[in-house]
């Protein structure tokens, strides 16, 4: 995968991330989602530390930008 196209699919996720809202759910909809979220949850934490951790291992650090 290029570069461009990593970087497009990774703002893609976030923008998809950033519709989700579980406050909005029921409390049906949460308990029967909870063990597919929970599992994506963690794949998403351990491949976002993967890619920090390659960023980082190259001598480069990963800052919050700064709010506008």
């Amino acid at each position: 995968m290029s570069t461009n196209e990593a970087i497009t699919r990774l703002g893609a996720a976030v923008s998809a991330l950033g519709d989700v809202d579980v406050s909005a759910w029921s409390e049906e909809a949460l308990r029967e989602q909870l063990g597919e979220l929970s599992v994506n949850l963690c794949a998403l934490d351990a491949l976002l530390a993967k890619v920090a951790d390659g960023v980082r291992a190259r001598g480069l650090r990963i800052e919050e930008p700064a709010a506008a």
